[in-house]
């Protein structure tokens, strides 16, 4: 249950849920992918897809999962499938009070701290609700409980099957009926989707795109999931059909009771479904919370920014931050302490400035950048700067202490100049966390939460809820 450094894999600062029995646990979740180079294929580093996301998913709820293109919406889907097994951390199904509040207990706890008996009963956790170490019937049992709906219909359907074959695929698999009764359940579950019988005999391409997204839906429901996960399942479609599977969603789950993980860029039809959301920015979680109170009174800028970007989401068209700035930073070297600190325009010197902040800002001043000749880092916050000459040095030393943006500025604990290289040091900051900002609504925004509290004067809120991991500091 550890990263490759050997440091604990859950986070603090974990959102809990309101209340409700969990069907669904992800802790300290992480899912990272290699970046190979050279003929003999080195891993040269890893792109952090899913990076330190923990949240339960409560038994009959839709959770909504929103974020830009490339936060890790897909990849957690995924992960929570069992579809693609977790580089750390993991998703438990169906864990009890106790063992998850044992679970907790174990995993605040450095793996070189837990005795042997310790670990034998976490190893028994994992092997009894943790959803990529399950095997033999509890695996099936898995399989057939959660389900997954994909973002390209078309893409998700075998077009040399027919519809009867491509539906009646899970129920043959896990050997649920066959025969006459196969066939007439599969009419059965075309006929809940909002098609028939007539349709069985068909392939995929003879639909139309919401024709295609019902027919995905109609496998999904032929195990009688507990837990559907839906990525991106209206992207595709145009608004009018939208709603149509929108409303047979709903219907399907006030009838069946299902609980729904729908993942989507698109604020307007998570804040039509979702009973919660949570809100990923580069790998992690910024906030989380329910629908209204995050729609009303958005507690992080990221969030603040994706509901601006919608007017027709705000309840005044002037409230909100508007404009975010520069692009997106790249998930294998993501930014220290607030990953959101590039692009907020709320920005602190208390947010993670590091070197490479510093290094950026330069490769927007041609005229100085021209004269680096190279850098060197000793940690992430602190490194050297060399540059043609002295005078080069002297040019670049000004620049950083008058043009440099002031949040920037005032995170620099020390620029000093010897000769042609720069000393440049920057206020270290851990990893921010989440913390509660209201009930049931967490954030990980310093504004909300650090900052707040000395302006206040009053006293450190508790990150962690009774029943969550606390983690130790980030590899």
């Amino acid at each position: 249950m550890s990263a490759a450094g050997g440091s604990p894999v859950v986070d603090a600062g974990l959102p809990p849920v309101d209340a409700g029995q969990p069907v669904l646990s992800a802790v300290g979740l992480r899912k990272y992918f290699p970046i190979k180079e050279g003929a003999l294929q080195r891993v040269a580093g890893h792109v952090r897809a899913v990076d330190g996301v923990s949240f339960d998913v409560v038994k009959g709820e839709t959770l909504g999962i929103v974020g830009e293109s490339g936060c890790g919406k897909t990849t957690l889907g995924r992960c929570l499938t069992a579809l693609v097994a977790p580089t750390s951390g993991g998703v438990y199904f169906e864990l009890p009070a106790a063992e998850r509040r044992r679970l907790d207990e174990l995993l605040t706890r450095p793996d070189g701290e837990l005795a042997p008996a310790e670990r034998r009963e976490l190893q028994a956790i994992d092997r009894r609700h943790r959803v990529d170490q399950l095997k033999g019937a509890a695996r099936r049992t898995y399989r057939k409980k959660c389900q997954m709906i994909f973002q390209d219909a078309f893409a998700s359907l075998n077009p040399r099957h027919l519809v009867r074959d491509i539906i009646s695929r899970p129920l043959r698999i896990h050997h649920e009926t066959s025969g006459r009764q196969l066939t007439e359940q599969v009419a059965d579950l075309l006929e809940a989707v909002g098609m028939g019988r007539q349709h069985m005999n068909r392939y995929p391409h003879e639909f139309s795109g919401g024709q295609q997204q019902r027919i995905s839906i109609a496998r999904a429901l032929a195990l009688d999931p507990e837990v559907i996960i839906l990525d991106e399942p209206t992207s595709a479609l145009d608004v009018s059909v939208q709603a149509q599977i929108l409303n047979l969603l709903h219907e399907l789950q006030r009838e069946r009771g299902i609980t729904y993980v729908f993942v989507s860029h698109d604020l307007g039809v998570i804040q039509h479904v979702s009973d919660r959301i949570v809100v990923m920015y580069l790998g992690e979680v910024v906030e989380e919370g329910p629908t209204a109170q995050v729609f009303s009174s958005p507690r992080h800028p990221y969030t603040a920014a994706l509901v601006a970007a919608n007017p027709a989401l705000m309840d005044t068209p002037s409230a909100g931050i508007r404009g975010l700035r520069g692009a997106v930073p790249d998930p294998a070297r993501p930014p220290q302490g607030c990953r959101f600190h590039t692009r907020c325009p709320v920005v602190t010197p208390y947010c993670g400035w590091d070197i490479s902040d510093g290094i950026d800002w330069l490769t927007d001043r041609p005229d100085l950048w021209q004269t680096v000749k190279g850098v060197t880092r000793t940690t992430p916050f602190a490194g050297e700067v060399t540059l043609d000459d002295a005078d080069a040095a002297t040019r670049a030393e000004q620049a950083l202490r008058t043009d440099a943006p002031e949040a920037m500025r005032d995170a620099l604990v020390e620029l000093s100049r010897s000769g042609a290289a720069l000393q440049v040091r920057f206020r270290e900051r851990d990893r921010v966390r989440l913390e509660a900002v209201a009930p049931a609504h967490w954030t990980n925004c310093i504004l909300e939460t650090e900052l707040r509290r000395e302006r206040t004067g009053s006293q450190s809120s508790e990150t962690v809820q009774p029943g969550r991991p606390a983690g130790g500091k980030d590899s």
